[in-house]
């Protein structure tokens, strides 16, 4: 977990580490197959490992010990238990949340293989943008089915702030922002997520955020959801490690 004192790492190296335990072949670890009330109901696969560090997230504890978590799912079986959740509750929409979903592309792909034709008629892919922004292909390669929609969900408005939130090197601020060019180019569907919270990001960063997206598309920065930081047990612990007191950060409402 993230400290202050946290020498500032490459994500798409930790990615590959991360990948070495929680990719075989192309199976993938999860925690959880179950139906989230997120996006009025979606069958949710709950993936394990990250490629940040980000001490406002989230995530479960397996971002933070992936070998501790989880157990290996083929595509396949990810699917069926996708199709069981959804099922049960009559719902069409599928993702896989969690973490990183863009972990272990070759499992990702073969997924969205399957879902391609099935009767979902919608897969939200949620990612942080990292893998997408280095790497072109992997997103001419996602462009190829037509029920993918992602969202990008940044973190910070520069790369100084990038870097003390997600302990990431600052060179790596620009990725995303990469990814959402790339998912323009292919024509993917997609829409942009931030952790604008103003206990986390300054008035004046959210601007520079702001104008960012505006440099790619003005409809980008209009349409930009804005995300708050809610008070889940590894976040307050999160925040706890990283130096920040969660009680005065939540003004006493803590549960």
């Amino acid at each position: 977990m993230l400290t202050p004192n946290t020498p500032r790492f490459n994500p798409v190296e930790l990615a590959k580490v991360t990948e070495s335990i929680v990719c075989r072949n192309d199976s993938r670890k999860y925690t959880a197959f179950y139906v989230a009330g997120v996006y009025r109901g979606i069958s949710t696969g709950y993936a394990v490992g990250c490629c940040l560090r980000c001490f406002f997230c989230w995530s479960g504890w397996s971002r933070d010990f992936p070998e501790l978590y989880g157990r290996f799912y083929t595509p396949r079986d990810v699917f069926k238990r996708l199709c069981e959740a959804a099922k049960e509750y009559r719902i069409r929409k599928a993702r896989i949340s969690g973490c990183e979903p863009t972990l272990c592309r070759g499992h990702l792909l073969k997924l969205l293989e399957l879902v391609e034709s099935s009767e979902f008629n919608i897969f939200i892919l949620e990612t942080n943008g990292i893998l997408f922004g280095a790497d072109k292909s992997y997103v001419r390669d996602i462009s190829k089915f037509t029920k993918v929609y992602v969202r990008v969900s940044l973190k910070a408005g520069n790369p100084r702030a990038f870097s003390h939130r997600t302990g990431a090197l600052p060179d790596f601020f620009e990725l995303p922002f990469k990814a959402i060019e790339y998912l323009i180019d292919y024509g993917v569907r997609f829409h942009v997520a931030a952790m604008t919270d103003p206990r986390i990001m300054p008035a004046g960063e959210r601007v520079e955020l702001l104008n960012r997206l505006r440099d790619i598309d003005p409809k980008l920065a209009k349409y930009l959801e804005e995300e708050l930081c809610d008070p889940y047990d590894a976040t307050i612990v999160r925040m706890s490690i990283f130096g920040i007191d969660p009680v005065k950060f939540y003004k006493y409402s803590l549960p």
